[in-house]
C-alpha cells in the first residue's frame, strides 16, 4: 500500500464538539428515529421539508456559536503540517455553519468540502473531488470521522478509514467493522501518528 500523503477530517465530533443533539431535532422535524435528516429532507412534502430544514439551519447556527476544539487536535494538525501531508475537512454540515464553526476555534484548512458543494458523504464524491484536487490517488489519503458515513465514503472511495467512536468502547462500537483503525478520539495523537507511519 502506498504511503500516506493526505488526511480529510470530518468537522463535527471528530475536530470540534458543538454538541448537535440529532434525536431532538428528528423530534422537532417529526421525523422517525435514526433517519438520516439531510436524505429525509429530499423525501419530505416540500412545507414539511422547509421546516425541517430550518430547524436543522437553527440547531447547526447554535453549535457552531458554542463549538470547541476537542483534545489533542491542535497538536495532530500541527503534526500533520510539520510532515507536509495535505489537510482538508469533508463535512455534512452547511457552507455558512463549517465557516462560522472553524473561525470560532481559530481553524483553517485549505479544502473545505459540504453538502453545499455537491453529494454528500456516504458518497465518495467529496473524497475523489479532493484527490483531484490534491493529485493523489485515494489509497494515499486517510479519512477520519466518528460516524459510519464517513468510513463508508472513505471505503468507497478507496481511502484508508480511522473510526472515533468517543464515549462508546471501541471493541463493542456497532460500525466499527469498516474502519481500518478505531480510536475513541484524537486525545492522543501519537496513536494515530504511528499508525499513519507505518503505512
Amino acid at each position: 500500500m502506498p504511503a500516506i500523503r493526505g488526511v480529510i477530517f470530518d468537522l463535527d465530533g471528530t475536530l470540534v464538539d458543538s454538541r448537535l443533539d440529532f434525536d431532538l431535532m428528528r423530534e422537532e422535524m417529526q421525523l422517525p428515529p435514526e433517519m438520516a435528516i439531510l436524505e429525509a429532507l429530499t423525501k419530505l412534502p416540500p412545507d414539511h421539508a422547509a421546516r425541517c430544514k430550518e430547524i436543522l439551519d437553527r440547531h447547526e447556527r447554535e453549535g457552531a456559536a458554542r463549538s470547541q476544539l476537542l483534545p489533542g487536535v491542535a497538536d495532530l494538525l500541527h503534526a500533520v503540517k510539520v510532515r507536509q501531508w495535505h489537510q482538508a475537512i469533508v463535512t455534512r454540515n452547511s457552507r455558512p455553519v463549517t465557516e462560522a464553526t472553524l473561525r470560532g476555534v481559530g481553524l483553517h484548512f485549505p479544502q473545505v468540502i459540504t453538502r453545499d458543494d455537491g453529494p454528500v458523504k456516504p458518497h465518495p464524491w467529496p473524497i475523489e473531488k479532493i484527490c483531484r484536487e490534491w493529485q493523489v490517488h485515494p489509497a494515499e489519503v486517510v479519512m477520519i470521522g466518528d460516524y459510519r458515513f464517513d468510513i463508508e465514503c472513505g471505503r468507497a472511495a478507496g481511502a484508508r478509514t480511522v473510526l472515533l467512536t468517543g464515549e462508546v468502547d471501541p471493541h463493542t462500537y456497532e460500525n466499527r467493522e469498516g474502519a481500518d483503525l478505531v480510536l475513541r478520539s484524537l486525545a492522543e495523537p501519537t496513536l494515530l501518528l504511528d499508525w499513519l507511519e507505518s503505512l
